[in-house]
């Protein structure tokens, strides 16, 4: 059984750090691609990052790699994502997911399951 959870997320200051993880269990994560979205108050979900061994780490948009590091640990089977200099914009509940062609894409339709979700808010 497939199985996505993350953990990480909290209440931050403007400027601050977090690290998402995204645990899976019922499969290898190096095998597919992992993407992490965001979902602002009363907005859709949006791509941020997301790794895979055909395409190594991705950024949405490619600016983002300056404050953003998505990698994985295969001996844990965790994806990290860690993030710096937040913004108040940051804000959001974040996703893990698993698209089983190992092909990395900011299209929340390719993605065929989720996680729970972990909420983060940035503020002064």
């Amino acid at each position: 059984q497939v199985q996505l959870v993350e953990s990480g997320g909290g209440s931050v200051q403007i400027g601050g750090s977090l690290r998402l993880s995204c645990s899976a269990s019922g499969f290898s994560l190096s095998n597919y691609a992992i993407g992490w979205f965001r979902q602002a108050p009363g907005k859709g979900r949006e791509a941020v990052s997301c790794i895979s061994m055909q395409d190594g780490p991705t950024y949405y948009p490619d600016s983002e790699k300056g404050r953003f590091t998505i990698v994985t640990d295969k001996a844990k089977n965790t994806v990290y994502l860690q993030m710096n200099s937040l913004k108040p914009e940051d804000t959001g509940i974040y996703y893990c997911s698993l698209d089983v062609e190992p092909f990395c894409t900011d299209h929340e339709w390719k993605y065929d399951y989720w996680g729970q979700g972990t909420q983060v808010t940035v503020s002064s």
